[in-house]
C-alpha cells in the first residue's frame, strides 16, 4: 500500500516528528518563532541599529521613513528604527523578569495558603486587598513613591501580578491535598517540605506555565502604559512606551513615530499569548480532545 492510498488520518500521522508537532500545535510554534525573532533583534540591537538611540539631530526632525532612516525620525531628530530596536530589550526584559519573579512568589505563598489552614486566611485576605486595587493605579502609586528606574518598574508590576498566581496555586493545592497519594505520604511520615516539593509542586507545572505566559504579556503592556503616562522607564532609556508617549503630540504630522513601536509591541504581546494558548492546548489533554 502506497502513502497516497492511506487514509487521511494515517497520512497525517506519518512524516517527521517536528512536522506532526507543528500540525498539532501551530499557535505554539508561531508564537515561539515570533518571540525568538524579537529576542534576536533585542540582543543584536547594537549591531542592527545604524544610529545611537539617544543621538539628537535637530536638522532631521520628524522626517518620514526613508532609506536613511527606515522608520523615520522623532521630534528631536532621533532615529525611530534604532530606538525601536533598543526598546525591545526593555519590554522583553520586563516581561520575563515579572513572569519569573511573580510566579516564584505566587507559588510559595499559594502552596502555604493551600496546605496550611492557619495561614490561609491571613495570606488570602492580604491578596484580596491587593486585588481590590487596580494594577495600573497600584503601579503608578509605587512609581510615585519610589525612585524611578527599570528595577522599580519591574517591582511595581510584580506586586499586582502576585495575587493572580497565589489564587491559582491555592485552588490547585486544595484539590491535590485530598488526593490518595498525598494522604499516603502523610501517613508514611513524609515531612511537609518533602510533600510540597516532590508531590505537589510537579503537578502545578502545567497550569503555571500557561499563567506565566499571560503574566509576561500583561507585564509588557503595563510597562508600555506606565511609560506612556510618564511614570515608567526614564525618558532617556528607549522603550516602546516612551517612544509612543513622545510621539503622541505629533500624530497628525508624524504618525510613523508611534506606528512602528506600536506594531512591535502588538507583535510581542500577540506572540506571548500564542505561546500561552499553545501550551494550554498541549499540556491539557482533556482540552486537546475536545478541540
Amino acid at each position: 500500500m502506497t502513502a497516497t492510498s492511506l487514509p487521511a488520518d494515517a497520512r497525517r500521522a506519518t512524516g517527521p516528528r517536528w512536522l506532526r508537532a507543528l500540525r498539532r500545535h501551530p499557535t505554539l510554534y508561531l508564537g515561539v518563532a515570533i518571540l525568538a525573532l524579537l529576542a534576536i533583534v533585542a540582543l543584536a540591537a547594537p549591531w542592527l541599529a545604524p544610529y545611537d538611540p539617544q543621538e539628537i539631530d535637530p536638522l532631521a526632525r520628524m522626517k518620514p521613513p526613508s532609506m536613511e532612516h527606515f522608520f523615520g525620525t522623532d521630534a528631536l531628530g532621533r532615529d525611530v528604527y534604532s530606538r525601536t530596536l533598543w526598546g525591545a530589550r526593555v519590554s522583553l526584559l520586563v516581561g520575563i523578569a515579572v513572569a519569573l519573579v511573580a510566579t516564584a512568589i505566587g507559588v510559595l505563598l499559594g502552596m502555604l495558603a493551600g496546605y496550611f489552614r492557619r495561614v490561609d486566611a491571613l495570606i488570602m485576605r492580604f491578596m484580596d486587598g491587593l486585588m481590590a486595587i487596580p494594577g495600573v493605579l497600584l503601579a503608578i502609586a509605587l512609581m510615585a513613591t519610589l525612585k524611578g528606574g527599570l528595577g522599580t518598574v519591574i517591582v511595581a508590576i510584580i506586586i499586582p501580578e502576585v495575587p493572580r498566581v497565589v489564587r491559582l496555586v491555592r485552588a490547585l493545592v486544595l484539590t491535590l491535598r485530598e488526593q490518595p497519594y498525598i494522604e499516603a505520604a502523610v501517613a508514611s511520615g513524609t515531612r511537609v517540605p518533602a510533600i510540597l516539593w516532590r508531590h505537589i509542586l510537579p503537578n502545578l507545572f502545567a497550569p503555571l506555565m500557561v499563567q506565566a505566559t499571560f503574566i509576561a504579556a500583561s507585564a509588557i503592556l503595563t510597562e508600555a502604559v506606565l511609560s506612556f503616562l510618564g511614570v515608567g522607564i526614564p525618558p532617556q532609556i528607549p522603550s516602546w512606551g516612551n517612544i509612543m508617549a513622545e510621539g503622541r503630540n505629533y500624530v497628525a504630522v508624524a504618525f510613523h513615530i508611534i506606528l512602528y513601536p506600536g506594531l512591535f509591541l502588538g507583535a510581542a504581546v500577540l506572540a506571548v499569548n500564542l505561546v500561552g494558548d499553545g501550551l494550554r492546548d498541549m499540556l491539557d489533554p482533556r482540552l486537546a480532545r475536545k478541540l
